[in-house]
């Protein structure tokens, strides 16, 4: 397993990331975060919505394309479900579970986002109310847009003290490379708040690059939810 943290701070650019996993003293836990290198891509903020939360331009009068950075990366769906993910797929996996589909059925309607030449994947995770999750990346093969890899990773029961983490791009790069391999198994330890997690996460992030971070936290016996949002503008 690995650090995180130490993970994080090794890497200035992960490019957006999900953590899905089980704490030891048995809370779910469900992250997300958001880097960026253009003015665009870092002219945004999380704020919460009914379901989850969305992605806003802190300064409208800045935003220049919206339509692969302005999106609802979580949502709470009604059969308790949580979705994560790093763009407008989140909505395409709610309309297929509501429709009695799964969300492998939703991903293979979907591709990477036509940003060549950074082809960037689609990752994607999905906490069941028992803890459980999956997690999935939509990547081109090998900068290749002629093919997009679809890979899917479940886990059924969750050991206490373990997540997975996945993100967009191995490291910094022009053109950015792509995340290689299995999710990274991460050390999960004992947390009662969602900021234990999110404060520590955050300072782990390139300061230059990062931009917005959320964590959820769900007691597994009571239902319990605790949220923490961190964007880098107030």
């Amino acid at each position: 397993m690995i650090d995180l943290n130490k993970y994080l701070s090794e890497n200035p650019y992960p490019g957006r990331g999900i953590l899905l996993g089980r704490t030891v003293n048995n809370r779910a836990v469900a992250a997300y975060f958001i880097m960026g290198r253009s003015e665009n891509s870092r002219n945004r903020v999380f704020e919460n919505t009914e379901d989850g939360i969305r992605t806003r331009a802190f300064d409208e009068s800045k935003m220049t394309d919206p339509s692969l950075i302005i999106y609802h990366p979580v949502r709470l769906l009604p059969n308790g479900l949580l979705v994560v993910t790093n763009g407008d797929q989140t909505d395409t996996i709610r309309d297929h579970i509501a429709q009695g589909h799964c969300y492998r059925h939703a991903l293979n309607t979907r591709k990477f986002e036509p940003d060549g030449p950074n082809w960037t994947p689609r990752i994607s995770g999905v906490m069941k109310p028992d803890g459980s999750y999956n997690l999935s990346i939509l990547k081109s093969m090998d900068g290749d847009p002629a093919c997009c890899c679809r890979y899917f990773f479940e886990y059924d029961s969750p050991v206490p003290g373990t997540g997975h983490f996945i993100h967009t791009y191995q490291s910094d790069g022009d053109p950015l490379p792509s995340f290689q391999g299995e999710p990274r198994q991460v050390e999960m330890g004992a947390l009662t708040e969602a900021r234990e997690l999110a404060g520590p996460m955050w300072d782990s992030l390139n300061e230059d690059n990062k931009v917005s971070l959320y964590v959820r936290l769900i007691d597994l016996e009571t239902g319990k939810r605790n949220t923490a949002i961190i964007n880098k503008h107030n």
